[in-house]
């Protein structure tokens, strides 16, 4: 072989490298915005965490209300969606449906939620795992999405008495706004 026609086969073999990386460039950032919820905005997507400390019995014997500090602040309730239920090893899980209006008057929409716990003295509950699910919400939550766990624990009031019971909690997590949304 020459030195010419080496030099044209590097030359031609660093073109096709050069052209498949710009097609998957192109491709992947083709991909991401057709992945936004928003139908072409890319998401801007920002941590949030803070605190939960509700009370039982102000609504109903299974539904707590109180206050969100942090990111999320406002007014925050949740609702037992059943008793607890035996898991595995010693675990106790509750179902539960959350409802948050923030200080502003936005309505954050969850989806219902599962706590895993393990009961630590009479009728009180270390906090496992805890994942929940932000799937929309009015003002500038209309099209927000997010995920965040919380750590805490609950004490579950004493039956006949149906106040007394109370939930901490910790949470950490993201939500994600469409670019256009500027939260």
């Amino acid at each position: 072989m020459t030195f010419g026609r080496i030099a044209r086969i590097t030359f031609l073999i660093s073109l096709v490298v050069l052209l498949f990386a710009f097609i998957g460039s192109s491709e992947s950032h083709l991909l991401a915005v057709a992945a936004t919820p928003s139908g072409g905005s890319e998401l801007h997507c920002t941590p949030v965490g803070g605190t939960v400390m509700t009370n039982f019995g102000v609504i109903s014997p299974t539904s707590t209300l109180g206050t969100a500090t942090g990111d999320l602040r406002g007014a925050v309730s949740a609702s037992l969606l059943g008793p607890p239920e035996a898991g595995p090893g010693n675990t106790v899980i509750f179902h539960v449906q959350h409802h948050f209006v923030t200080e502003t008057g936005d309505t954050i929409l969850i989806d219902p939620a599962t706590a895993t716990s393990v009961p630590i003295g009479p009728g009180l509950f270390a906090i496992l795992s805890y994942p929940v699910h932000i799937k929309g919400g009015t003002g500038k939550f209309a099209r927000a999405t997010g995920d965040f766990t919380n750590i805490g624990e609950v004490l579950l009031p004493h039956a006949p008495d149906t106040a007394g019971g109370t939930t901490v909690f910790r949470y950490t997590g993201q939500v994600c706004f469409a670019a256009s949304d500027n939260p």
